[in-house]
């Protein structure tokens, strides 16, 4: 068994909570002392807060230890030259988005080189005051619009997270009072109190499952999901589900199967079976939701590589406009049926999670087949991090 942590910072946004009045900070970073040196005259008169490096390696070090705001970095330099630097910059995903003014001499080739390695600007040798200056600004108006944009994107999540977290704990307590109720705990119930509390247990239920759903995008979203990864048989697996979901089909009258030829060694998967368990849930409780006449089949396929489980249904189908959304939080598309939105977009992100893939294909009028595609176990990575 193998335990997984998805990557994430306690506080995503960190580095955008402090020092709101500050001067904006930046490094300049040239092997020549002198050029260094007269950027930095230039830019401290504009009241910037201005350090300097003289090779690729301490500048690295430096934004590793505390990211500046902005990074004016010379192309050519011994050892790590500044495309490098600005490769292991945009790859390194620790850290926070950072502005990069490439500094050259050289011709148009290079400055495509640079700016396809990641870097934002460039400004040629010689120098203008001016011109510096503007793409400055510039680049640090970029720098504050998007540590702005994260900000509000964090409070935002942190405020559902907080949300769901305090709405749960009055739901768990209404629903085992209901329950109590429903049993009779406080005295034999009519028939119509009875349905009264059925039915409030069913909302009830409804509820703390949507609640649930929002804390576990969040913790999917945020970076803060654990997978315990161990051997999944997904033929188990489904067979649970479909036993579990049987009387939904039956209640509209819909078969509910699962095809299947391989020997039970050829459907392991290395997973978390629960969450693995959650979509096919979400995949076959959709299927039921959306079909009316005919049925819903779960077929398990493998190759040297992959393991595929696809969910087809005989139902109404969806629309080609909105299958491009369809993965996403709150999407429900053009339909009457109730449902949260975040059925598929939780899955989807389950899935890829497991270095797999959720597709759809679909036709009006003739239904739609969700297909998940797993690594084998030789191909999936054990006690390593990945992200959702």
């Amino acid at each position: 068994m193998h335990s997984i942590s998805l990557p994430g910072q306690l506080n995503p946004c960190a580095h955008l909570l402090g020092h709101p009045g500050r001067p904006s900070r930046i490094l300049v970073v040239d092997d020549l002392p002198d050029n260094c040196f007269l950027i930095q005259t230039l830019l401290q008169e504009e009241g910037y807060e201005i350090s300097t490096a003289n090779s690729g390696a301490e500048a690295l070090e430096r934004i590793h230890q505390s990211p500046p705001d902005l990074l004016l970095l010379d192309v050519m330099m011994p050892g790590i030259d500044g495309y490098e630097v600005t490769r292991r910059i945009r790859q390194n995903p620790d850290i926070p988005f950072l502005p990069i003014l490439l500094i050259t001499a050289h011709d148009q080739p290079s400055l495509v080189r640079g700016l396809d390695l990641g870097a934002d600007e460039f400004i040629r040798k010689p120098v203008d005051v001016d011109e510096l200056v503007a793409r400055v600004r510039s680049l640090l108006r970029l720098k504050h619009s998007v540590d702005e944009r994260d900000r509000i994107a964090y409070q935002r999540e942190d405020f559902v997270s907080r949300l769901a977290h305090d709405l749960r704990t009055p739901l768990i307590a209404a629903d085992r009072m209901l329950h109590l109720l429903e049993e009779g705990a406080l005295g034999e119930l009519t028939p119509a109190m009875a349905e009264a509390i059925e039915v409030m247990l069913r909302s009830n239920q409804n509820l703390l499952h949507l609640v649930n759903s929002l804390l576990e995008v969040y913790r999917y979203e945020a970076g803060r999901k654990t997978l315990v990864l161990k051997p999944v048989d997904l033929i188990e697996l489904a067979e649970e589900v479909i036993a579990e979901l049987t009387p939904l089909a039956q209640q509209k009258s819909l078969s509910l199967n699962l095809l299947n030829d391989l020997p039970a060694e050829e459907a392991m998967v290395m997973g978390d079976r629960i969450e693995l368990r959650r979509v096919i849930t979400n995949l076959l409780g959709n299927a039921l939701k959306f079909t009316d006449h005919g049925g819903v089949i779960i077929t398990l396929q493998a190759n040297s590589d992959h393991l595929t489980l696809a969910v087809t249904d005989t139902g109404q189908g969806i629309p080609a406009t909105d299958l491009p959304y369809l993965f996403e939080c709150f999407t429900q598309g053009n339909h009457r049926r109730p449902g949260s939105g975040l059925g598929l977009h939780l899955s989807h992100c389950i899935i890829e999670a497991h270095q797999g893939t959720l597709q759809v294909d679909s036709t009006v009028g003739q239904g739609s087949t969700f297909t998940v595609t797993l690594p084998r176990p030789q191909s999936l990575p054990q006690g390593e991090s990945v992200s959702a």
